[in-house]
């Protein structure tokens, strides 16, 4: 698994923890360190997980008016917190802190949701996930 999966995983796994415990966010930093001590004491970038993981919290508003626009047949509290949070992650990285490319925090989503999601999991991030990078590429031309 490569380092930027892993910080990629230990932060779906705290945004699950946070969203599952009425996101409280005074316990967050805790809820980090703890996750990167248990699942990732030797992952070099620890600061990459910290990073996601406040990005999704600091713009929770934003990220889930995209999940309510490209995914309107599924109300947000509907959603599995798994998938929600994968969803999550991934518009964080796609549309806001846009510091990979594209296809790959796209494809890292997916691959979360294969991993931790139930049986259509990937599927649905895909289909999310593909249609607001479809919206966004319009939005270039």
């Amino acid at each position: 698994m490569s380092t930027r999966h892993l910080a990629r995983t230990i932060a779906m796994q705290t945004l699950f923890q946070w969203d599952f415990n009425d996101r409280k966010m005074e316990h967050l930093s805790e809820m980090i360190q703890h996750n990167l001590k248990e699942f990732g004491p030797s992952l070099e970038d620890q600061g990459f997980t910290e990073s996601l993981v406040r990005g999704v919290t600091e713009n929770l508003k934003t990220i889930d008016g995209y999940i309510k626009k490209y995914a309107p047949e599924w109300p947000i509290e509907q959603i599995t917190v798994v998938d929600r949070n994968i969803l999550r992650l991934g518009i964080y990285e796609l549309v806001v802190a846009k510091e990979v490319p594209p296809k790959v925090a796209i494809n890292e989503a997916i691959e979360l949701a294969k991993a931790f999601g139930g049986d259509t999991s990937g599927k649905f991030v895909n289909g999310v996930l593909g249609a607001i990078y479809k919206d966004m590429e319009k939005k270039k031309s």
